[in-house]
């Protein structure tokens, strides 16, 4: 068994305020013995106005919340899913990026996410997460105490293929952060993590954004851990951030593939 952290925040637009829920997080954590903690998606800015945002936005070497969540990984010697970050890449566009970083605090992966939030919902809002963000290319894993671990931010939920490509990489754990709207988690959030997880005979961990946000947006909450068979072992709840801790155990994950092999009966469809 590995117990991990879950942390659950409400972001702002000010990255050193970020940077130190996160450290602090971190400090929880480990006292509570946990392996690794993940965070949600943009846990260093959560900002819609995209000319202030542009102020804090620049190159993955000079971002300071990843610099701080080094630190802690090393200090705390606990690996860091760090959910998402907005950083510059080298063509000068924005990535919303993954970062998973070892208990010495160095970088061993990274994910930018595939699938841009570009939708219109009944409620009024509207979002174009395209317009600054360059979509990422690759399917990333990695190992981790935790296991193999696949990264996924987000929207990619709701793409069944990167799914299928990580389950077919025997992925122990699937990353999936999210800062999710309100409408749309009530809607689908733990319907999808659960299929999710189902699917893929594996663990998925949802770090998410919670609350009424600087810039005006609410997130939905309810970070969650889900095992292989659709259980839901953590539900943060949808109203305050704070910091939950779940268990990982190997032998479920042999045990749903072995009792639903899935994965083994997999067929490719010709399209």
């Amino acid at each position: 068994m590995t117990r991990l952290a879950v942390l659950q925040m409400t972001a702002g637009i000010d990255p050193a305020a970020n940077a130190r829920t996160i450290v602090d997080a971190a400090a929880e954590a480990a006292a509570g013995g946990a392996a690794m903690l993940f965070t949600p998606e943009m846990s260093g800015l959560l900002d819609r106005d995209r000319a202030r945002a542009a102020t804090h936005i620049v190159p993955e070497a000079d971002n300071p919340v990843l610099a701080a969540a080094r630190e802690a990984a090393a200090r705390h010697s606990m690996w860091i899913a760090l959910g998402s970050l907005a950083v510059v890449n080298d063509n000068g566009r924005w990535a919303n990026r993954s970062l998973l970083i070892d208990d010495q605090g160095q970088v061993t992966a990274r994910y930018d996410k595939m699938h841009m939030f570009d939708v219109d919902l009944a409620s009024g809002e509207s979002w174009r997460e395209s317009n600054a963000y360059e979509p990422g290319a690759e399917v990333v894993s990695a190992e981790t105490p935790v296991g193999t671990l696949g990264l996924t931010v987000c929207y990619d939920i709701r793409f069944p293929a990167l799914f299928e490509a990580l389950g077919q990489r025997r992925c122990d754990v699937i990353a999936i952060p999210a800062a999710f709207t309100v409408p749309t988690g009530k809607a689908h959030w733990h319907l999808l993590q659960r299929a999710r997880a189902v699917e893929a005979s594996a663990y998925v961990v949802a770090a998410a954004q919670v609350g009424e946000h600087q810039d005006g947006r609410r997130t939905y909450g309810h970070s969650l851990v889900i095992d292989p068979w659709g259980e839901v072992l953590l539900d943060m709840g949808g109203e305050a951030p704070g910091v939950g801790f779940a268990e990982i155990d190997p032998a479920r994950i042999a045990e749903v593939r072995a009792q639903l092999p899935s994965l083994a009966n997999r067929r490719a469809i010709a399209t």
